[in-house]
């Protein structure tokens, strides 16, 4: 079965921080992702906040100085969890497990994956905050280490990331419209289409009904990483 926001890794509810309890931009930052998890993006404006903090919402911009910047720090916040080794002599197998580690982070926060897929695009690298570049410099670090030249380090990066972030945003739809029916093409909707015209999407109903993002992950990095590695085969690698 697909998973779901519904069904994602349960996060606590935010507490609403009293005026006794001091702030910083950490704090901030955090209550604003409880924020969004909780309420989606649509959910976070200065004032609610402010609300959350229990701070006038203008004392607020010393630590985010627009909705962007604070949609950033956000971000950040979440993208300083990815733990990468760049230490690591297998560079697929330490791939592979920041891969599972960036699908963990999406699914405890599912609301914030849009940001993280859009966020990167709106900003120039030597703008966005440190935090959101620190994996980048360590992977970089990683394949360079392995022998791939820096152009082939950031071409699998980007290749990597870029079927991460559309599996992610693949596994978080809802596809089942009907879960309580039995029947697999019912429970997806597919009887809506005209047979004589989408006869394929038809005939795969089970299989689709059963999606597995876990598994769809790894066949999916399987064929990926391998196809990096014979594509561009890293030179002997540096001392």
């Amino acid at each position: 079965m697909i998973e779901t926001p519904s069904k994602r890794v349960s996060v606590e509810p935010f507490p609403v921080v009293g005026r006794e309890t001091s702030i910083n931009r950490a704090v901030v930052l955090s209550t604003a992702l409880a924020i969004i998890d909780e309420e989606g993006v649509e959910g976070l404006s200065m004032r609610r906040l402010g609300k959350a903090l229990d701070r006038n919402p203008m004392t607020l911009y010393r630590y985010a100085e627009n909705k962007a910047a604070l949609l950033d720090g956000v971000v950040e916040t979440v993208l300083e969890q990815l733990v990468v080794d760049p230490s690591d002599r297998d560079w697929r197998g330490q791939l592979h497990a920041v891969a599972y580690r960036y699908r963990r982070l999406a699914l405890e926060h599912p609301n914030v994956v849009p940001l993280l897929v859009t966020r990167p695009l709106a900003t120039p690298l030597g703008l966005r905050p440190p935090g959101t570049l620190r994996y980048l410099e360590a992977i970089l670090e990683l394949l360079i280490h392995a022998g791939f030249t820096p152009a082939d380090a950031l071409h699998i990066f980007r290749a990597v990331f870029g079927f991460l972030n559309g599996h992610i945003l693949n596994e978080l739809q809802e596809i089942v419209e009907k879960p309580e029916e039995t029947d697999d093409l019912l429970r997806l909707g597919l009887h809506r289409l005209p047979l004589a015209e989408f006869p394929r999407l038809r005939s795969m109903a089970t299989i689709m009904a059963h999606y597995d993002g876990r598994d769809e992950l790894e066949r999916g990095l399987a064929i990926l990483l391998e196809g990096l590695a014979t594509a561009s085969p890293p030179k002997s690698a540096e001392a």
